[in-house]
């Protein structure tokens, strides 16, 4: 009886897991997508309109005014939110596989299981360094066109860490499909 309970608790968090890992992916899309037309309209716009000898400030100026930011700053934000949105759309659609998977079976004592919670761990230590590191690179090249453009903030301690947990959590899955192939 207890183990039926714990099994219901264990699915009714693969459940919510599921549902976050979904929504999750659908913001970041939308924030690839923000980010995008973000970028491309703020290039296309032109800085400023000059009719005869009165001179309108454009939305560069009034960003720059405004906001405290210089445009290289704003570019370089877009685009490293970019590349860090498809990283994390890339890492919670693997987590709703995952999830989705794992209700089918009703177990996430499988083999199959347990390989696939330990790639997701592994991917979710690799890709932010990636999606980080093209962050930066995309970054000094935009500081190579533009003045005073702010750092890129680092912060992929979370997802290592995250990674980890799911990579210890796949051996004592992969232990839990042994024992239960055993009996």
């Amino acid at each position: 009886m207890e183990n039926t309970k714990t099994l219901e608790t264990i699915q009714k968090l693969s459940k919510a897991g599921r549902i976050l890992s979904k929504i999750v992916f659908i913001c970041c899309v939308i924030g690839m997508i923000g980010c995008a037309v973000g970028g491309i309209s703020l290039a296309l716009i032109p800085d400023g309109l000059t009719v005869g000898n009165i001179h309108i400030i454009g939305v560069h100026g009034l960003i720059e005014m405004h906001s405290g930011l210089t445009l290289g700053t704003i570019f370089s934000s877009i685009l490293a939110g970019a590349i860090l949105c498809a990283g994390e759309a890339a890492l919670a659609g693997r987590a709703e596989r995952y999830f989705r998977n794992e209700l089918a079976n009703g177990t996430p004592f499988t083999r199959g299981g347990a390989k696939e919670l330990m790639q997701l761990g592994i991917l979710c230590i690799w890709v932010p360094v990636v999606t980080f590191t093209l962050a930066v690179i995309a970054h000094e090249v935009i500081a190579h066109w533009f003045p005073s453009v702010w750092e890129v903030p680092g912060g992929i301690l979370e997802s290592v860490a995250l990674g980890i947990a799911f990579i210890v959590s796949s051996l004592l899955c992969r232990f839990g499909a042994e024992l239960t192939e055993d009996k």
